[in-house]
């Protein structure tokens, strides 16, 4: 999320993994939306194997996987969030709301954006 020249990132680790991140997060979104780890991948314009390694990753983090996936080109082939997705997704986009409604009146935001240059220096 970023307001003015502050950009919050929230992620939540596992270990040295990163759980749930901004990008993890519009991939579940995308998942929900299309139906298949693929269609999200590319509606995201991410790669096959960037997408299966990132559903991959958060099914291993999390204590109940987060997207289940069906072969068979059926009605029921695809991919899809399970509950205990949705709700890691509904409370991360929440905790970012905390977050970026904390940081909108926050003193300390107030002091970076003073100290900060509009560029780098040469």
């Amino acid at each position: 999320m970023r307001r003015g020249p502050l950009k919050l990132k929230l992620q939540i680790l596992c270990g040295e993994v990163i759980a749930m991140g901004p990008g993890k997060a519009d991939l579940l979104e995308a998942i929900r939306q299309h139906g298949s780890i693929s269609a999200a991948g590319r509606a995201l314009a991410m790669s096959y194997r960037r997408t299966w390694l990132l559903v991959d990753e958060m099914n291993r983090c999390w204590s109940a996987k987060l997207v289940a996936t069906a072969r068979g080109g059926g009605a029921d082939s695809g991919a899809r969030l399970t509950p205990e997705g949705a709700r890691v997704l509904a409370a991360y986009r929440a905790l970012e709301g905390v977050v970026d409604a904390s940081a909108a009146d926050s003193a300390a935001r107030s002091t970076l954006e003073a100290m900060l240059r509009e560029a780098p220096r040469d």
